[in-house]
């Protein structure tokens, strides 16, 4: 698999136990304003009044985000004291992975390898959400997503982080346990991100369709799921003729994944998740623009938020039914890909008019969703990069959410808040629809220049059978051009966390 895990060791410990204390090289706590301010202890005196030193010259504020690290010089066994801001008590779950990301980004930067935090006192109570897991499970995720950085091809590889080992003390030992089990489940979540990222990263010449599909069935074989490749024959004798469409052009093949969780066989509800996989996108006839067609190794980021979260459920196997279905498709211009006229017919029998061949990624979700079904899905969530037009909406900061049942998105909107994910919901009223009526079929793949976002949902909502249906468009939110925060700079990984965040919400119901 191309992501293993990540090499790192934790333990929690009370007040009194030694653990790696005296032989860490950094011993970190967080350093707000008002602890600053109010001359509280952080570390130790001469070393605190070092730090407001910086604090009086404006060079440390306290900030969320904001990391200080100073020389011990001997007056401490660890080398360096690293001081961490964060928002003043009320903690928030997100306040606190923001502050972790910021941490993992300065262990990278000076290659810590053993590290120790001093977990505030009356940390438990100063939670804004009166949630100790969920305060330690953000925590961790925000510490290993601020160590990642994208994979690199070049002979000296990527900036490795070295942190192999970290303590977490508190002052309280009854605590230990509620810690140490969202720690677990943060480290869990943080892979399946960091894994989504790497496949996002990958460059389209090592992960074609048919390789993705490999990775697929390597990740079923790694945690017991079961896993179904259909192959371009295959696909070809069941009629999913979106899917082919789209990969006619190419000389790699398509691919349609399909995983299975069957975590409650005496249940009829199946949860169905569907990942846009174009692994490379040149917009095929409707060529896009060479300027920036790099980014289109991205293309796939849906199908690899559902290959991140598959992996983690393949972990923590919820007492719920889950399958994941991903299309798979190169998006390539030659003499025998599909063109602006053509008619297409769907896996679902629905024939679609082709009017731009660079809204390609709807046509293989209406295949997704049509296999989906087929294996037992009865609600759908699909994550897609489908529409720069939601990025004029929404920028890259924000996902947007369309769907055709107000319970069941109030639900995910809620999990991805709780995952610190920024969504939001744009509407589906039935009056856009006539945005995609076709003359010559039952619907068109391209809605014109207004609400495009609106109308490239609509599309996949046709292919929904009526189903409770979620659409995310992560047009905006796959890629990052730059760091910022715990994101570095590739493939994000968006929708991972807050698609966990709901199976596990999702399953506490059903149970």
């Amino acid at each position: 698999m191309l992501w293993k895990d990540w090499p790192l060791k934790w333990e929690t410990t009370g007040p009194n136990a030694r653990g790696l204390q005296g032989t860490a090289e950094a011993i970190i706590v967080f350093a707000d304003r008002a602890a600053i301010d109010e001359g509280r202890k952080l570390v130790e005196p001469s070393i605190d009044s070092a730090l407001r030193d910086r604090v009086d010259r404006g060079i440390y504020q306290g900030k969320s985000g904001e990391t200080e690290l100073l020389s011990t010089l001997g007056i401490l066994p660890e080398k360096y004291a690293l001081f961490v801001g964060c928002e003043a008590a009320p903690y928030t779950t997100k306040a606190l992975r923001d502050s972790a990301g910021s941490l993992g980004t300065k262990l990278l930067e000076y290659q810590i390898k053993k590290a120790v935090f001093i977990v505030p006192p009356g940390f438990s109570l100063s939670l804004a959400e009166h949630d100790l897991r969920a305060a330690s499970c953000a925590f961790m995720e925000g510490l290993l997503l601020g160590l990642y950085r994208r994979n690199s091809q070049a002979e000296a590889g990527r900036t490795q982080a070295l942190l192999a080992e970290i303590e977490f003390v508190l002052d309280s030992e009854t605590e230990i346990g509620e810690w140490s089990e969202g720690l677990l489940r943060g480290f869990r979540s943080a892979n399946a991100v960091c894994y989504a990222r790497e496949l996002t990263n990958e460059p389209a010449n090592l992960l074609t369709p048919g390789r993705l599909a490999n990775e697929a069935s390597l990740l079923a074989a790694r945690y017991g799921l079961d896993c179904r490749i259909f192959d371009e024959r295959e696909a070809a004798q069941e009629g999913m003729g979106g899917l082919l469409a789209v990969g006619n052009g190419s000389a790699n093949p398509p691919r349609m994944i399909v995983i299975h969780h069957r975590g409650n066989p005496g249940s009829d509800e199946t949860l169905g998740l569907i990942g846009k996989g174009v692994t490379f996108d040149t917009g095929g006839i409707s060529l896009k623009k060479a300027e920036g067609m790099e980014e289109m190794i991205s293309d796939m980021g849906g199908a690899a938020a559902i290959m991140g979260v598959m992996r983690a459920v393949g972990e923590s196997k919820p007492a719920m039914n889950i399958v994941a279905v991903i299309p798979a498709a190169e998006n390539m211009p030659s003499g025998s890909a599909f063109k602006p006229g053509d008619v297409i017919r769907t896996y679902g029998g629905k024939t679609v008019e082709v009017l731009n061949t660079d809204a390609e990624g709807r046509i293989v979700l209406a295949d997704g969703l049509a296999t989906a079904l087929r294996q037992g899905a009865t609600k759908l969530i699909d994550v897609a990069t489908l529409t720069g037009a939601v990025m004029h909406a929404l920028g890259d900061v924000t996902t947007g959410a369309f769907s055709n049942d107000d319970e069941m998105l109030q639900s995910f909107l809620n999990s991805a808040r709780r995952a610190g994910e920024y969504v939001w919901p744009l509407p589906t009223y039935p009056e856009y629809k006539r945005l995609l009526k076709s003359d010559v079929a039952d619907v068109k793949n391209h809605g014109g220049t207004w609400a495009g976002a609106i109308a490239g949902a609509l599309f996949v909502n046709a292919f929904a059978d009526e189903r409770p249906w979620i659409h995310l468009d992560i047009g905006g939110t796959a890629w990052m051009w730059s760091d910022r925060g715990f994101e570095s700079k590739g493939g994000t990984g968006v929708m991972v966390r807050a698609l966990l965040e709901y199976i596990n919400s999702e399953e506490t119901v059903q149970e």
